[in-house]
C-alpha cells in the first residue's frame, strides 16, 4: 500500500476528502505501524514513513471515513524504567475521534502473563481490542453558535445520557439511551418546562467497562474510566459506531442549542482506563508510558496515583498537557459544547506533589483564547494529600461547592450550631471566594449529585444500602448527612411521607434561592429513588435509570421546582452578581440583606451562636442591585422575605416593620406547595404568620 509522507499536524486521523493523514506522538518509539482493519478482521500494517521531532506521520490516499485502524508501537519494554512498548498490542489512537467495538477482557490485552507478572506477553491483542475510526469531519451546523449564557442566569441540570432516556415512554425504544434520546422533543420539552438552562452530561468520552465489574456481570455505568478523550462514547449512539456517533452527538448539541439550552460535559482528564502497573495495554501505556503517566519518583515501574484508579495523567509533561488542551478545544470548536466540569480537578493541578493553582495546566487554560471563554467547573478535590481545595481554584474557574452541600443537608436535618454556616452558604460563600475577587457565581451550589443519595433517598435513609454492588455494602460514602424522617426506607406512614415531601421542597427551595449557580441532579424533581444505594456507578439498570412512570406521582414536586426556577429567573435578587455587603443601599436606610429573628427584630451575635437556633427570617432588598453590564450601574427588583423554620416545632413569625414593606404576598410555601390556603396569602407589616415545623415560606413585597 502506497503511503505519502503526510503532515505531523494535526495529530490523529484527518480526512480531507481525498484521503487521510495519520499522525501520532511517541518519543520512545523506534517504529510505529499503522494497522488498517477490514470488516472481515484482516489487518494490514503500514509503517509510518516520517518522523518529525517526536511525531510519526503518513498520508494514505483513498482512506475514507468509516475506516477502522490502530497502532502497533515498536520500542523498549523495560517496566522497571517506565518503558512499556509492546508491538503485540493493538493500540487506540489517543486522538481518535470515534472508537468502534468493545474490549473483550482477555490475557492478550496485558503485557505480562497472569501466572508470572515478570514474564513478557507477546500474544496479539487485536481480536480483543477496540479500534479507532476515521470520521467525516463535515457537518451542517446551520449557523449554530455557543450560547454563552451568563453564570448568574444559569441553572444546571446534571444528567446521564442513558439513565435519563431509557424508560421514557414518549421516546421510541430504539432511540432510548442515546444522544438522539436526549435530543428528542420529549426530553427537550421537559428541560424547558423545568426551566433549566444547561444540561451537564455525565462522561461521554469513550470509556471502558472495568474487568472487575464485568466479572460480576456489572458495568461502569457512570463512565469515569476514559480511554478516548476525543471520541463520543459509542454505547450512547443509536445510528452506528463507525463515526455515526459523532454526527449524532453534534445533532444533539444543535437541537439543545436551538432550545436555548447549553451543553456542559463532565470530563475525566485526571486518569485513564489503563489502571496501575498491572492494568491492560490499550493505548497510552504502549505508546509512551513515561510521557502520558505520572510515575513514582525513583520507582518508575509504579504509577503515582491521586485519583484512586491506579494512575494519574502526567500533567508535568508537555504532551499530556497538549492532549488535554487539544481535546478541550476540539469539543468546543468541532462539537460546539459550552463548558466542562472537571472530575477530580485537583489532580490536574499537581505539577509537583502539592496542588498548585499556578500550575502549567491552569496557565494554559487561562491563556487559551477558546477554552478560557467557556464554562469551567472544577470538582475541587482528589484523593491525594491536600487535595480538598474548595475555594482554592483560580478566578477563571467555578467550583462544585461541597461545603454548600454539607451545610444545607445539616441545617435541614436539624444539626446543632449550623445556622451561621447556613447563612454563609445561602449568600454565595463569600468566605471562600471574595478574597481573590471572585463573585457568587464561583459557587456551583448542589445538595445532591450523581455521587451519593438522590433527593428522595436523602430524606428516606439514614444509611447506605449498596448490597447490589457486590462489595458487601462497603463501597460508597458512609457519612451522608441524611435523615430518614423516622423510618428507614419505604413506609405507609402518612406523617412520615408528608415530612419527607416537605423536606424535599425545603432543600430544593434553598438550592434555587441561594446566591451562586444552582445544580439539580437528574430525576430529583421527579422523586427518583435508588432504594438507598448511594453509589450506583455500576448499576446500568432500572435501579439507576429515571422511572418516568413513577414521575407521574410526583407532579406536585415537579410543578414546585418549575415555579422556583421561574421565580429565580424572573428576579435578579436571587442571582446577584456581587456579594451582599450587609449595609444600607444608597438612598435607603434598609440594608441589602437583613437577618431577622422570628419576632421581626435584627439578629444579634448571641442569636447566631445559639446551639439550637434553627428559625430565622431573611430580607433580600431588591433595590439597587449591582449590574454587571454597567459600571457602577444598578437595577431594581422586588424585595423578598424568607421565613425559615428548620425546627421540629411550629414557629410564629412577626413580619418586620413597614420600612421593609407594608404589604406582602406568599409566593412559595413548602408546607403548602400548591398555595391552597388563600386566606393567609397577603399578610401585612407586623402581622403574625405561623410557619409549620420544618418548612419555609417566601414572601414577595407588593407595596
Amino acid at each position: 500500500m502506497h503511503i505519502w509522507p503526510g503532515s505531523p499536524y494535526p495529530l490523529g486521523a484527518t480526512y480531507d476528502g481525498g484521503g487521510t493523514n495519520f499522525s501520532i506522538f511517541s518519543e520512545v518509539a523506534e517504529r510505529i505501524d499503522l494497522c488498517l482493519l477490514s470488516d472481515d478482521g484482516t489487518e494490514t500494517r503500514v509503517p509510518l514513513p516520517e518522523r518529525n521531532g517526536l511525531t510519526w506521520h503518513g498520508y494514505l490516499p483513498r482512506i475514507a471515513p468509516g475506516q477502522r485502524y490502530g497502532y502497533r508501537v515498536h520500542g523498549p519494554h523495560d517496566p522497571a524504567t517506565g518503558r512499556r512498548c509492546n508491538p503485540a498490542k493493538l493500540l487506540l489512537d489517543p486522538y481518535a475521534k470515534a472508537i468502534d467495538g468493545h474490549i473483550t477482557w482477555n490475557e492478550s490485552l496485558f503485557s505480562y502473563r497472569f501466572d508470572d507478572p515478570d514474564a513478557f506477553n507477546d500474544a496479539d491483542s487485536g481480536p480483543n481490542a477496540m479500534t479507532s475510526v476515521v470520521i467525516n469531519p463535515f457537518f451542517d451546523w446551520a449557523n449554530d453558535r455557543p450560547l454563552r449564557i451568563p453564570y448568574n442566569e444559569t441553572i444546571i441540570y446534571e444528567a446521564h445520557v442513558k439513565g435519563m432516556t431509557m424508560r421514557h415512554p414518549d421516546i421510541p425504544e430504539d432511540v432510548r439511551g442515546s444522544y438522539a434520546g436526549i435530543a428528542h422533543p420529549a426530553m427537550i420539552r421537559h428541560f424547558q418546562e423545568l426551566g433549566v438552562t444547561a444540561v451537564e452530561l455525565m462522561p461521554v468520552h469513550q470509556f471502558v467497562h472495568d474487568s472487575t465489574l464485568a466479572d460480576k456481570e456489572l458495568s461502569n455505568y457512570w463512565g469515569y474510566n476514559t480511554i478516548g478523550f476525543f471520541a463520543p462514547h459509542n454505547d450512547y449512539a443509536c445510528f452506528g459506531t463507525r463515526g455515526e456517533q459523532v454526527m449524532e452527538f453534534k445533532t444533539m448539541v444543535r437541537s439543545l442549542h436551538r432550545a436555548g439550552i447549553e451543553v456542559i460535559l463532565d470530563v475525566v482528564y485526571n486518569h485513564t482506563a489503563e489502571g496501575n502497573h498491572l492494568g491492560p495495554t490499550l493505548s497510552f501505556r504502549g505508546i509512551d508510558n513515561q510521557a502520558y503517566y505520572r510515575l513514582v519518583d525513583g520507582d518508575e515501574q509504579h504509577y503515582y496515583d491521586t485519583t484512586g484508579t491506579g494512575n494519574s495523567l502526567n500533567v508535568r509533561h508537555h504532551e499530556s498537557l497538549r492532549l488535554i488542551m487539544d481535546s478541550l478545544r476540539y469539543w468546543v470548536t468541532e462539537m460546539h459544547v459550552d463548558g466542562f466540569r472537571f472530575d477530580l480537578a485537583s489532580s490536574l493541578a499537581r505539577e509537583f506533589h502539592d496542588v498548585d493553582r499556578l500550575s502549567a495546566f491552569f496557565d494554559l487554560v487561562n491563556q487559551d483564547p477558546i477554552v478560557s471563554q467557556v464554562k469551567l467547573i472544577a470538582e475541587p478535590w482528589d484523593v491525594g494529600d491536600g487535595g480538598y481545595q474548595v475555594g482554592g481554584f483560580p478566578p477563571l474557574w467555578t467550583e462544585w461547592n461541597g461545603k454548600y452541600r454539607d451545610t444545607v443537608r445539616d441545617f435541614w436535618r436539624g444539626e446543632p450550631s449550623s445556622l451561621g454556616e447556613f447563612a454563609a452558604r445561602f449568600t454565595g460563600s463569600s468566605d471562600l471566594y471574595e478574597a481573590d475577587n471572585r463573585r457568587p457565581i464561583a459557587s456551583i451550589n448542589f445538595v445532591t449529585a450523581h455521587d451519593g443519595f438522590t433527593l428522595a433517598d436523602l430524606v428516606s435513609y439514614n444509611d447506605k444500602h449498596n448490597d447490589a454492588n457486590g462489595e458487601g455494602n462497603n463501597d460508597g460514602e458512609s457519612h451522608n448527612r441524611s435523615w430518614n424522617c423516622g423510618v428507614e426506607g419505604p413506609t405507609d406512614d402518612d406523617d412520615v411521607i408528608a415530612l419527607r415531601e416537605r423536606q424535599k421542597r425545603n432543600i430544593i427551595a434553598t438550592l434555587l434561592l441561594s446566591q451562586g449557580v444552582p445544580m439539580i441532579a437528574h430525576g430529583d424533581e421527579l422523586g427518583r429513588t435508588q432504594q438507598g444505594n448511594n453509589n450506583v456507578y455500576c448499576q446500568d439498570n432500572e435501579l439507576s435509570w429515571v422511572d418516568w412512570a413513577e414521575a407521574r406521582g410526583n407532579d406536585v414536586l415537579t410543578e414546585f421546582v418549575t415555579r422556583l426556577t421561574a421565580l429565580r429567573t424572573a428576579h435578579p435578587v436571587f442571582r446577584r452578581q456581587r456579594f451582599f455587603q450587609g449595609r444600607p443601599i444608597a438612598g435607603s436606610n434598609i440594608d441589602d440583606i437583613a437577618w431577622l429573628r422570628p419576632d421581626g427584630q435584627q439578629m444579634t451575635d448571641d442569636d447566631w451562636t445559639g446551639e439550637h437556633t434553627s428559625s430565622l427570617a431573611v430580607f433580600l432588598n431588591g433595590e439597587g442591585i449591582p449590574d454587571r453590564d454597567q459600571l457602577g450601574g444598578r437595577i431594581t427588583d422586588d424585595s423578598f422575605l424568607l421565613l425559615i423554620n428548620a425546627h421540629h416545632q411550629l414557629s410564629t413569625f412577626t413580619l418586620p416593620d413597614p420600612s421593609y414593606g407594608r404589604g406582602w404576598e406568599i409566593v412559595i410555601d413548602t408546607a403548602d406547595p400548591m398555595l391552597a390556603n388563600t386566606r393567609r396569602r397577603h399578610p401585612t407589616a407586623a402581622s403574625r404568620l405561623r410557619i409549620p415545623a420544618r418548612s419555609m415560606a417566601v414572601l414577595q413585597r407588593r407595596y
